[in-house]
């Protein structure tokens, strides 16, 4: 995994914690966005931590670059912030972020964080996910706007994503629509794939903005 933090105590904060656990490695570390962007080329890290201010290159920008890049889809990103409601979160959970992580964390949940964002899943419940993009869509300029392919998606994919965005799990909306555990989660991949979504969490953006969760 990459750190990218412009503060070098919390740099060595995550290093500490990172270097403690045997089945965790730390191969890199950046001071601002452009660095994180080239070390995500150069290394392929499972996992970036990314500060969402950082100098030369900001952490929005530099996630954005590394999203605009297919070879980097495996590449899951978490931001980092100060405050839990960072007025970027929004903006980096469209961008393709994982999910975000307060710096004042607990220990063992940050170290829960990274090994679920290095399983590839997203690091809140899609419930806390919707919180944080409803308190920052219902802001002004932050007009709802359609996905692009949201028309390629099935009535039963469509029904799917809206039941993401209202914060349901794959078993939940197994039971709500009456289908198998097995058959709720190939929906959710599919309409992943059809929306060219990274994670559960982008998922909960595209249906939010699409007019699908009240």
């Amino acid at each position: 995994m990459v750190i990218a933090d412009d503060q070098p105590l919390v740099r060595m904060g995550l290093r500490v914690l990172v270097e403690s656990e045997d089945d965790l490695e730390l191969i890199g570390e950046a001071e601002d966005g452009r660095q994180a962007v080239e070390l995500a080329r150069s290394l392929r890290p499972d996992v970036i931590l990314m500060d969402i201010r950082m100098p030369v290159l900001d952490g929005l920008e530099a996630l954005r670059q590394i999203g605009a890049r297919d070879d980097l889809r495996s590449v899951s990103v978490v931001m980092l912030t100060t405050f839990e409601l960072d007025e970027y979160v929004f903006e980096a959970l469209r961008a393709g972020a994982a999910g975000f992580l307060i710096k004042d964390s607990e220990p063992a949940d940050m170290l829960r964080a990274i090994r679920l964002a290095a399983a590839g899943e997203s690091l809140l419940s899609p419930s806390v996910t919707r919180r944080v993009i409803a308190s920052f869509a219902s802001q002004p300029g932050q007009a709802r706007r359609a996905h692009p392919r949201l028309g390629e998606l099935t009535d039963r994919e469509r029904e799917v994503l809206a039941l993401i965005g209202a914060g349901l799990s794959n078993d939940e909306i197994a039971a709500r629509l009456v289908v198998s555990p097995a058959t709720a989660r190939t929906h959710v991949s599919r309409g992943m794939t059809k929306l060219g979504a990274r994670d559960r969490a982008q998922m909960v953006v595209i249906a939010y903005q699409a007019g699908l969760v009240d």
